[in-house]
């Protein structure tokens, strides 16, 4: 006597759920997160030349070996 598969749509199957429901929760934690970038911008960033002062002493010291106000 031979077995009668029944066949029924892909959408009753849980592995379908598993596969689909990875790419649509990335898709909605984008459009939240593109939405909170709009809505609630990060103020800019108020810097002045002088903050950087360190920083170009070292990058010029490490550049040519002289060491900023150094006597010669």
């Amino acid at each position: 006597m031979p077995t009668v598969q029944t066949t029924s749509s892909a959408w009753h199957e849980p592995m379908v759920w598993l596969v689909v429901a990875g790419p649509v929760s990335v898709v909605l934690a984008s459009i939240v997160t593109v939405t909170l970038c709009i809505l609630h911008p990060d103020p800019p960033l108020v810097t002045r030349a002088t903050d950087a002062a360190p920083a170009q002493a070292a990058r010029n010291h490490a550049a040519t070996g002289v060491v900023p106000g150094a006597q010669r």
